[in-house]
């Protein structure tokens, strides 16, 4: 049984390709016992904040891990799991949920080291699915006494009513892909610090309410973010 405490800042909130938030404190909470994972994660805008709005953010999420195969330098895992969003301060007379359940399922592939999650969620307030394949691997960094963790991933989405207590409904679809690096440094036995640099963008990402054009979102480019966190377990 392990908890972990990771407060972290970032220098931009992006989420699957579109820019939420400027600069953004972003502490989590985990708890892992064997398969099982819960935890806590939280976003506070620094900039760009605007009251009534989704931020502050705090989700809580879970997920359990069941293995599949494990034959010489391969291993299949399949993780269910869900994702629950908040926003507390979210004024649904504006449009806004305060609330959003996301539950996936996901398969962990791991192939000489390389590990490879496509994963599916479905948002039962959004009504729409999510479709996105990761990969990570480590580079072993001797010479600096830590490694190098290189990440993909590419998604697509599809919600057909993002706006509370509308009608007619809004839609909201796109495409998104986001590369990253980052690197651990640990600091005791049980603490480690991390920088990470990534960049996301959104593509062919559109709103639409009945019969009215699609209107292109504009939050939805290329942008890259460097976030700084520590962990401890406790």
């Amino acid at each position: 049984m392990t908890w972990t405490v990771t407060p972290a800042v970032t220098s931009q909130y992006l989420f699957r390709g579109v820019r939420l938030a400027g600069a953004s404190l972003q502490p989590a909470v985990d708890f892992a016992y064997g398969p099982l994972a819960l935890g806590l994660w939280s976003s506070v805008a620094l900039e760009d904040h605007a009251s009534g709005d989704g931020d502050p953010e705090i989700d809580f999420y879970g997920s359990y891990t069941i293995p599949l195969l494990r034959w010489s330098r391969v291993e299949a895992e399949l993780v269910p799991g869900f994702q629950l969003y908040t926003y507390p301060d979210a004024e649904r007379s504006r449009g806004y949920y305060r609330a959003t359940l996301e539950p996936s399922v996901g398969a962990n592939l791991i192939i000489a080291g390389v590990k490879l999650t496509p994963k599916a969620y479905y948002d039962f307030m959004l009504k729409g699915a999510t479709f996105e394949c990761a990969a990570a691997v480590a580079v072993p960094l001797p010479a600096l006494g830590t490694e190098l963790e290189l990440s993909a991933s590419i998604g697509t989405f599809r919600w057909k009513d993002i706006a509370a207590d509308v009608d007619p409904a809004v839609k909201n679809w796109g495409d998104y892909w986001t590369v990253g690096a980052a690197v651990p440094y640990q600091v005791t036995a049980n603490s480690s610090v991390k920088l990470t640099v990534l960049y996301s963008e959104g593509r062919n990402n559109f709103f639409k309410q009945g019969t009215s054009p699609r209107e292109e979102n504009e939050s939805a480019v290329g942008r890259a973010a460097v976030t700084l966190s520590y962990a401890i377990d406790l």
